[in-house]
C-alpha cells in the first residue's frame, strides 16, 4: 500500500521564490553589498538562534509577542532573532575589543516576526542593515542618510522621501506637558499614527498613558507639524519648551535634525528628499536619537522600505562599555513587492544572457567549445541538455528571457562558424568562431 501524498504548502507568512524573484532579491543584495562596501561598512554574520534571554525584553512588548520562541533540544530557551540590531548589540559587547571602534559593519540575512502577515510583509524577510557602533557625533547620522539616499538611487529610485525626527524632540515634548514617565506608552500609540489616524492614537495615549485630553492633542499637534524644513525646526523648538523652561534634551534634539540637514545637502543630497517629520516615532523601544522611514514617491501605501536610527544605549544590557550605535535597514522583500507592483523587475528566468541549443549529440563537443570560450571571457552561458528541433529550444529560450542564442549546427561548425541571433528583434548574423564574442558582445551591448 502506497504512502498517501504530502500536500507541497508553505506556511502563512513564509513564501518560496522562484528564479525570477530570486534573480531581482540577489540584484538587490548585491546593490545593497556593494553601496555599504563604498562607506568602509565591512560584511558580518551571527547565529540565526539566540538565546531568548538576548533577545527578549529588547524591542518592544509587540516584537516580545512576535517572538518565535522554543525550547532546543538541550532544554535551552532560544529564539530565532527579530531583526539584526539586537544580535549586533549583542555581537559588540562579545568582541569589541578584537574589531576596535568605532565599528561599521553590513548585515544581510532573515529574520522572523510571527505577525500578521500584511502587504509586502511576511513572518520571515531579509534585512540588509548596515550599523556603526562606538560613534555619537552628528557625521555618522549624516553618513546613514547618505547611504540610504545612495541605495535607492542606484537600485533605480529616482523619487524616494526620507523622512527623519529625533527621539529626544519627541522626549522633549513629552517633558515640556508632563508626561516624560509615559514616553513608551505614548511613542508606542504615535507610531501608529498613518496605520489608525490621529483621533484612534489620542484615544490610546490617553488610555495607555493616562493622557489628558489637551496632552494627547498637543501631542498629535506635534506630529503634525508641516512646512519648509527651518519652519519646522523653529516650530518643534518652541514645542519643545514647557512651563519649567526649554527641555534640554528636546532642544538637542532639534540642534541635531538642524546639523543633520545641513551636512546631508553639503554632500549634494536633492533638496526635499529628507525632510523632517516629527509623526516618525519607531516602534522599537531601544532608539535615542535620529529616527528615520523611507517611501516610495510612486507607491506611499506599501510603506517603509527602510528604516533606522541612532540606539545609544542598546549594549549597555550586554556591557559596562559605551557602544552608542546608529543605522538603517532596507526592507528587502517588502522593496521587492513594490518594484513587482509597479514592474520594474526584468522578466527574465535566466542569470546567463546567452543560449546555445544543441542539434544532435555529434555537435556536442563544439557547442561545449564554443561556450567555454565565451564563459571564460566573462559571459555566461547555458547550452540545452537534449537535441530537439531547433523551434522547441528557442522557445524554452523566449520563456526564460535569454538575449542571445548562439546557433551552431554540424554544417556552422564543419566551416568554423555559428549563428549570432538577437532574441529581442530576431535578427542573425554569421560570426567566424574567432569573431564569435565581439559579435554576442555587440548585441548584449544594444550596438546596430
Amino acid at each position: 500500500m502506497s504512502k498517501p501524498l504530502v500536500t507541497p504548502r508553505t506556511l502563512k507568512g513564509f513564501r518560496d521564490y522562484l528564479p525570477e524573484a530570486m534573480l531581482a532579491r540577489e540584484g538587490l543584495i548585491d546593490t545593497a553589498r556593494r553601496v555599504y562596501r563604498s562607506y568602509g561598512y565591512a560584511p558580518i554574520d551571527t547565529p540565526a538562534l539566540e538565546y531568548l534571554e538576548v533577545l527578549r525584553g529588547k524591542g518592544s512588548d509587540e516584537t516580545d509577542k512576535q517572538l518565535y520562541a522554543f525550547q532546543d533540544n538541550g532544554g535551552r530557551d532560544v529564539g530565532l532573532r527579530f531583526d539584526l540590531t539586537v544580535p549586533l548589540a549583542r555581537f559588540a559587547a562579545e568582541h569589541t575589543g578584537e574589531l576596535g571602534l568605532p565599528f561599521k559593519r553590513y548585515h544581510i540575512a532573515s529574520v522572523w516576526r510571527g505577525e500578521n502577515t500584511q502587504r509586502g510583509r511576511y513572518r520571515e524577510f531579509m534585512q540588509c542593515d548596515f550599523d556603526t557602533i562606538g560613534a555619537v557625533g552628528p557625521a555618522s547620522d549624516i553618513e546613514t542618510l547618505l547611504v540610504t539616499s545612495d541605495l535607492f538611487a542606484a537600485i533605480g529610485f529616482d523619487a524616494v522621501t526620507i523622512r527623519i525626527n529625533h527621539r529626544g524632540v519627541l522626549g522633549g515634548m513629552l517633558e515640556a506637558i508632563g508626561l516624560a514617565e509615559q514616553a513608551t506608552s505614548v511613542l508606542r500609540a504615535l507610531d501608529k499614527l498613518a496605520k489608525i489616524g490621529p483621533e484612534k492614537v489620542r484615544a490610546e495615549i490617553e488610555q495607555a498613558a493616562g493622557a489628558t485630553a489637551t496632552q494627547s492633542a498637543k501631542i498629535v499637534a506635534l506630529a503634525g507639524v508641516s512646512g519648509d524644513t527651518y519652519t519646522v525646526l523653529q516650530k518643534l523648538e518652541a514645542m519643545v519648551a514647557g512651563p519649567a523652561g526649554k527641555s534640554e534634551a528636546g532642544a538637542a534634539g532639534v540642534a541635531r535634525l538642524r546639523d543633520v540637514l545641513d551636512g546631508v545637502a553639503a554632500a549634494g543630497v536633492p533638496p526635499g528628499r529628507i525632510k523632517i517629520d516629527p509623526s516618525i516615532a519607531r516602534g522599537l523601544d531601544y532608539y535615542t536619537g535620529l529616527v528615520f522611514e523611507t517611501t516610495l514617491d510612486a507607491l506611499p501605501g506599501i510603506g517603509s522600505v527602510a528604516s533606522g536610527g541612532r540606539y545609544d544605549n542598546l549594549a549597555a544590557l550586554f556591557t559596562k562599555q559605551e557602544l552608542p550605535g546608529i543605522g538603517g535597514s532596507l526592507g528587502l522583500d517588502r522593496l521587492l513587492a513594490a518594484m513587482e507592483e509597479l514592474k520594474m523587475l526584468p522578466a527574465t528566468r535566466t542569470p546567463a544572457p546567452v543560449f546555445m541549443p544543441l542539434f544532435a549529440d555529434e555537435c556536442l563537443a563544439g557547442v561545449l567549445k564554443l561556450a567555454a570560450e565565451l564563459r571564460s571571457a566573462g559571459i555566461g552561458v547555458e547550452v540545452y541538455s537534449e537535441p530537439k528541433k531547433l523551434s522547441k529550444q528557442l522557445q524554452y529560450a523566449d520563456k526564460k528571457g535569454f538575449r542571445v542564442a548562439v546557433i551552431a549546427g554540424q554544417d556552422e561548425l564543419a566551416k568554423g562558424e555559428a549563428q549570432v541571433k538577437d532574441l529581442a528583434n530576431g535578427q542573425s548574423v554569421t560570426a567566424s568562431a574567432a569573431g564569435l564574442l565581439d559579435e554576442v558582445r555587440r548585441v548584449l551591448d544594444g550596438q546596430e
